[in-house]
């Protein structure tokens, strides 16, 4: 039987390789993975090609919210800070 932090970076990976960005306040949120970077360095030990890049911050807001409710702080400039969001490239 799989251990339940098994099963929980399971469902990360099925949703990178799904092709599918993440970053890593989704990891977090939607799937319970609190080091995301550690599993794309492993991921891509093992082989995956995980390409990053920066996307505005009310992005990621938006797709979170397609899940759970999150509101930030109304004087957090969420149009201006960017995260690093990661997807796979292939093999």
């Amino acid at each position: 039987m799989k251990s339940y932090k098994t099963s929980l970076i399971l469902a990360l990976k099925e949703h990178i390789l799904s092709g599918q960005p993440i970053t890593s306040m989704e990891a977090i949120t939607l799937f319970g993975v609190p080091v995301l970077t550690a599993e794309i360095t492993r991921m891509r030990q093992s082989g995956y090609k995980i390409d990053s890049r920066k996307i505005p911050f009310v992005k990621v807001v938006r797709r979170i919210n397609e899940y759970a409710v999150y509101v930030p702080p109304s004087n957090l400039p969420i149009k201006e800070i960017t995260v690093t969001e990661y997807v796979w490239a292939g093999l």
